[in-house]
């Protein structure tokens, strides 16, 4: 007061209007002066969280705690520094899943309960043929595995889709975190020529798996499998044979050109080595699932984790099915299209293709070093 006194008497104008009104004057000044300041240090702070939000820094924000959770586990998709409790929880998840589904032709990816986990890569295995050879019980089979990832699908990018690029192809594959192998099965790709160099080009490290069988049986096999989706399809032997006299083969019929196995075994050959290479047995992977199934484990350096407890044999069907988890209502067998009869075909026909057979199934037996014992 002594002050605001002084400045009164030295000032006539500040005189007239007395202590009061100054103090009053003085009051709103501070408030203007405090609002001003007040919105000029909300816009520093407004822009200020705009800024680092715009830079991904606002995660770091506390959040409730479901919230924090939830972020938590949708951040782990590194490729690298999953830790082993994080492994142990994906792996969890997708054995649950794999065991709560049931086979179908067209199941649908092997997407786990926790699908954010892990990264896209592109596959380091691909089961390449071939068709009607029991593709499709194997990768079903190999998805039981914690370690195997794979499309249920059939991408089909190095026959028909390779024109959308890699990259499009790898957001095709499942995440996988360390340690586990991405996968998918197309088994047109044995009898694709392009199809050996986009794979080699892809990666030259690429494991290959070629389910083959006897090719007189899996030619019987697709021509059913495509007469239920063309009941007015001819006979086999008319399709088979280019004059039914002569006994000419006609190897342009699809349903018998691919089972002459060594002449797509030598456009594969060109650009892998054979040790890149595993062949399975349709016929064992019927009579002794899990003997071949460990083959095929030990080929993609994995763990023999699906043995002979994993299957029984359904008479039938005539196919193996997976038993019946812990948890579950019914066992898991291949879909209604798997096992289907054939129809019935005369022998002397049979004969005929057996014999066309012959000379090629004995070198791809020399090419691969195993006698599969068709003839």
């Amino acid at each position: 007061m002594r002050h605001v006194s002084c400045v009164v008497s030295s000032c006539p104008g500040l005189r007239l209007m007395g202590c009061s009104k100054w103090r009053a004057a003085l009051n709103l000044g501070h408030l203007r002066v405090q609002s001003k300041l007040s919105v000029f240090f909300t816009m520093i702070i407004l822009f200020t969280y705009l800024f680092y939000c715009l830079n991904g820094y606002c995660d770091s924000l506390p959040r409730p705690v479901y919230d924090q959770q939830s972020n938590h586990q949708n951040k782990i998709t590194l490729n690298d520094g999953a830790s082993q409790q994080e492994k142990i929880t994906h792996n969890a998840s997708q054995v649950f899943r794999e065991q709560m589904s049931d086979f179908s032709d067209g199941s649908s990816d092997n997407i786990s309960i926790a699908n954010t986990f892990g990264s896209k890569k592109f596959p380091q295995a691909i089961i390449i043929g071939v068709k009607k050879g029991g593709t499709r019980a194997l990768l079903e089979f190999l998805r039981i595995h914690p370690d195997v990832r794979a499309v249920g699908s059939e991408p089909h990018f190095f026959d028909r889709f390779y024109d959308k690029g890699l990259d499009w192809y790898r957001n095709l594959m499942p995440r996988t975190l360390e340690g586990q192998i991405t996968m998918e099965k197309t088994p047109s790709y044995f009898i694709t020529k392009e199809a050996p160099r986009r794979v080699f080009s892809m990666s030259r490290h690429t494991k290959l798996i070629v389910v083959v069988r006897d090719p007189v049986t899996r030619a019987v096999s697709d021509y059913t499998q495509t007469l239920t989706k063309s009941p007015g399809l001819p006979s086999f032997q008319n399709l088979a044979f280019r004059n039914a006299t002569t006994g000419l083969i006609d190897t342009t019929w699809s349903a018998v050109r691919i089972g002459i196995y060594a002449k797509h075994l030598e456009n594969w050959l060109r650009f892998f080595p054979l040790s890149r290479l595993l062949f399975v047995s349709g016929e064992r992977l019927v009579t002794d699932p899990a003997g071949e199934m460990g083959r095929v484990q030990d080929f993609l350096g994995l763990k023999r984790v699906v043995t002979d407890k994993h299957f029984y044999f359904n008479q039938t069907k005539g196919f193996p099915c997976l038993k019946k988890p812990e948890g579950s209502s019914r066992p898991r067998c291949l879909g209604k299209s798997k096992g289907r009869p054939h129809p019935q075909i005369p022998s002397e026909v049979l004969h005929r293709l057996r014999d066309f057979y012959r000379p090629f199934n004995l070198k791809f037996y020399q090419m691969t070093g195993h006698n599969f014992g068709w003839d």
